[in-house]
């Protein structure tokens, strides 16, 4: 309790490391700030394109569906992709200047929550266009992005960490991802599935659950029942569990192997 005290005391650094990381990403860039809605509604028109006029995908607003799935995607494998390198890239913070470590992995975590939240500024004018509209079920919205930031902040933890001692994780999780967003269900509708087996295969994959939390909400306009919310929440805790504690064991290390 008392080290969660002592990060708890520096979230001011938090808050600088995240501005540094939002201004860094964009400052050289002519269009800045843009890019956070330009970069999700590129993706999103060139995957409706694939999925509706290469694969005849019939279901109706299919972009909807397309788009609640990519947009929290993204900030889930970003989280997990720059997490990796939220220690190394910041090592000589690290031997020069004592925190608490999980600090860099916060915010690395925090600042593309940020991203997301205006990506859905994008979500918000496609809703209104295509006359899907807003939902009551938006009220859900914040404790469903509350338990996606628990497990890339617990994912995080872990990558970042083991990546100091084990460089070549960074190419493996981007090699992960490219896998992963195929096992979750994205570009397709779960109902759509008709193996059992892959249908088991696909829940056993945490993000699954999140996803679909994010597409009752924007897409089917339906609450998601207490189970879908206490699933997921029980998954991301574990993950939490875990991340701090393989990140605490691992920490002490950091310096000499960095």
């Amino acid at each position: 309790m008392r080290h969660l005290k002592e990060i708890y005391e520096y979230r001011d650094m938090v808050g600088s490391l995240v501005k540094r990381e939002l201004r860094g990403k964009y400052e050289k860039s002519v269009l800045g700030f843009l890019w956070s809605f330009l970069s999700p509604m590129f993706q999103i028109l060139i995957y409706n394109l694939v999925f509706t006029h290469i694969f005849q995908n019939n279901m109706p607003n299919y972009y909807i569906y397309l788009m609640s799935g990519i947009l929290t995607w993204t900030f889930f494998s970003d989280s997990l992709a720059q997490g990796t390198g939220a220690i190394v890239y910041n090592a000589e913070m690290v031997k020069k200047i004592y925190f608490p470590r999980e600090v860099l992995v916060i915010s690395e975590v925090t600042a593309k929550l940020v991203n997301m939240l205006l990506s859905f500024i994008v979500m918000a004018v496609f809703l209104v266009i295509s006359g899907v509209g807003f939902s009551v079920q938006l009220i859900v919205l914040p404790v469903v992005i509350i338990i996606e930031y628990i497990m890339c902040l617990g994912f995080s933890l872990i990558v970042s960490s083991v990546t100091v001692y084990l460089r070549d994780l960074e190419y493996v999780v981007n090699v992960i991802l490219m896998a992963w967003i195929w096992g979750t269900p994205i570009m397709y509708a779960i109902d759509g599935i008709q193996d059992p087996l892959m249908r088991r295969l696909l829940f056993i994959n945490p993000m699954t659950s999140v996803i679909s939390c994010y597409h009752y909400i924007f897409y089917y306009h339906v609450f998601p029942s207490l189970r879908d919310i206490l699933i997921p929440f029980a998954e991301a805790m574990c993950v939490l569990v875990a991340g701090y504690f393989i990140f605490k064991k691992l920490n002490r290390r950091f310096v000499e192997e960095l």
